[in-house]
């Protein structure tokens, strides 16, 4: 019941907001936010921001990070990313995020026992974490969420980009080995996974499988990938981003690594903060337009 109730204010909160006016007069897409139920195989919820229409639209999926810790998991927000996906959305994107399961509302099934709902995308123990398989565990809710689209009609074949911020990317980096066809390009944000093992910053969960894992995706992926890394990141730093590109693409994968300035106290949450759009945007941009 209580995850019902969370997930009725939120939906009235986004719904005070559903039609938003463009703050500058080059931002003349007016937007729509919504929250979905995704009838998926594992279901889940979803925040969902597009052009006001009835479309088809391009389709952007946001794909979040991960908390190894189910409590931290229960406080998750409803809405990860909101600014960056209203900038896509006014760009003439169909924006959704989906809520990891096991993640926010749906973290808890009974909070007075301390139940928690499944979370499918661990990676095991540091001694021999399995980084592999733990990034096609969420690419595989991608693949659902587009044949979901697809089948609504709501999106344009053959025009879906990827976006995905720490564990987040890793699954978008996940996603490009298995070569999605209605996949046209995956941007990833301080993609990994394993960072700051015990909270202690640049510690990471056996770096080398981590690298092993990334050129490993490599060898298969061809989707064409916009990496971004930022220098203050404390989870993957830029020694080991640098390591995890060269690996990915001497084994035949596409993927521009960017690695911008220092940001705020801690770079990995630069995709979250709105101070950085105008950063990464251009960036952003020139990438998508390549692809057409």
């Amino acid at each position: 019941m209580r995850w019902i109730l969370a997930m009725i204010l939120a939906t009235a909160l986004l719904l005070l907001a559903a039609f938003e006016t463009p703050a500058r007069a080059e931002d003349d897409v007016r937007i729509q936010e919504e929250i979905w139920a995704l009838p998926l195989p594992l279901p889940m919820f979803a925040y969902l921001v597009r052009p006001v229409g009835d479309g088809p639209f391009p389709l952007v999926i946001m794909n979040h990070g991960v908390s190894l810790n189910p409590t931290d998991r229960s406080f998750f927000p409803l809405v990860e990313f909101r600014d960056a996906a209203k900038w896509f959305a006014r760009r003439g994107y169909l924006v959704v995020a989906p809520v990891g399961s096991g993640y926010g509302a749906a973290a808890i099934d009974i909070p007075e026992r301390g139940v928690y709902g499944p979370f499918f995308s661990k990676v095991g123990k540091c001694t021999n974490p399995n980084f592999h398989d733990a990034g096609l565990a969420v690419a595989q809710v991608d693949l659902w969420i587009i044949d979901y689209m697809a089948a609504e009609r709501r999106i344009i074949p053959k025009d879906v980009i990827v976006v995905g911020q720490s564990a987040g990317g890793w699954a978008s980096i996940a996603l490009a080995s298995v070569n999605p066809p209605l996949v046209k390009a995956i941007i990833t944000f301080a993609a990994g996974r394993g960072g700051r093992v015990g909270g202690k910053p640049n510690n990471n969960c056996a770096p080398d499988r981590l690298v092993e894992a990334t050129a490993d995706f490599g060898r298969t992926a061809r989707v064409p990938m916009l990496w971004i890394y930022i220098e203050n990141d404390t989870f993957f730093g830029p020694e080991l981003s640098k390591r995890m590109h060269a690996a990915f693409t001497a084994a035949g994968g596409r993927a521009e690594y960017h690695l911008m300035p220092p940001f705020g106290n801690e770079g990995h949450f630069f995709i979250g903060s709105p101070d950085a759009i105008p950063l990464w945007s251009p960036l952003v941009a020139k990438f998508i337009d390549a692809q057409r």
